[in-house]
């Protein structure tokens, strides 16, 4: 593992117990999947990666716009989906034709893989990738070594 990747980690671990709070990314305070993210980006470069506008529960679904997927393609670098790494974030959707919504870090691969994530009514956890979880993922990215 990168040192990169054991920051990333050891971040998004410090972040576990912090309760699920819908458009907030304050440690300890309250977070959301996004929030989560928002906070490494904040401990690996110090500031912001973009001002995030207010947004609903339901993302874009209404519109059908991806707006989660195009501000992460906008500041993390892609991955092929093929093979997940430690620290990768995972870009979820959670149900067939809907739009992606749902953010989490790769905790640990092989037999019992995990993932890290601000889940509505459990906070930040670090919940087993099961295959159900496996099957939603539409995309992965890593964070820049430096912010871009």
């Amino acid at each position: 593992m990168t040192p990169m990747q054991q920051r990333i980690l050891i971040e998004a671990r410090d972040w576990i117990g912090t309760p699920y709070v819908h458009q907030s990314a304050r440690k300890g305070a309250g977070t959301d999947c996004l929030g989560l993210i928002r906070g490494l980006w904040r401990a690996l470069y110090g500031q912001e990666p973009e001002p995030v506008p207010a947004y609903s529960m339901d993302w874009s679904e209404p519109q059908g716009e991806e707006r989660l997927w195009d501000a992460a393609v906008r500041h993390l670098l892609a991955k092929p989906l093929d093979h997940l790494a430690p620290a990768d974030v995972v870009l979820f959707r959670m149900r067939s034709n809907a739009v992606a919504k749902h953010l989490g870090i790769v905790g640990q691969t092989g037999h019992h893989p995990t993932f890290i994530h601000a889940y509505s009514g459990h906070g930040v956890v670090e919940s087993p990738l099961s295959l159900p979880w496996r099957r939603r993922i539409v995309a992965r990215f890593t964070f820049p070594e430096e912010a871009l």
